[in-house]
């Protein structure tokens, strides 16, 4: 039984990194810029840089996540171009009620592809995942 759930877990690692090193190649990897911007409409908007190997098994995009005080929202999504070169992305959204303050907040964002699974339907695959404290202005 102990071997069964060590197999196990060593399985689920190798399968958890082995994506984020593809996803990276030589020096690439997914980075979140210090700022992000909130405009009169309410509109937020945070960015970074990202790049990829390879996009043949299905669409990949950078998702992201923004987080102020106990507040947190899904900040749009950008599909991603794999060729392995670096590119920059940027997701925006328009959050009221309650609206983002200028100010401290942290970024989640997250580099994922969408294979075929079993059934037919689309599952995610995480490539590269990143976290950073940015200034909202």
């Amino acid at each position: 039984m102990r071997v069964r759930l060590v197999l196990a877990a060593a399985a689920l690692l190798t399968a958890a990194v082995a994506p984020l090193a593809h996803a990276g190649g030589a020096g690439g990897g997914l980075t979140v810029d210090e700022y992000g911007t909130l405009a009169a409409d309410a509109t937020v908007s945070v960015s970074g840089t990202y790049r990829c190997l390879d996009d043949s098994e299905g669409p990949v995009f950078v998702s992201s996540t923004l987080k102020q005080g106990s507040r947190s929202t899904g900040i749009g999504g950008t599909r991603a171009v794999c060729d392995g070169h670096l590119h920059t992305w940027t997701n925006s959204a328009v959050v009221k009620d309650p609206a983002y303050r200028p100010g401290a907040a942290r970024v989640e964002a997250t580099l994922l592809q969408l294979t075929p699974g079993e059934s037919g339907l689309p599952l995610p695959g995480f490539l590269a995942a990143e976290q950073a404290d940015v200034e909202l202005r």
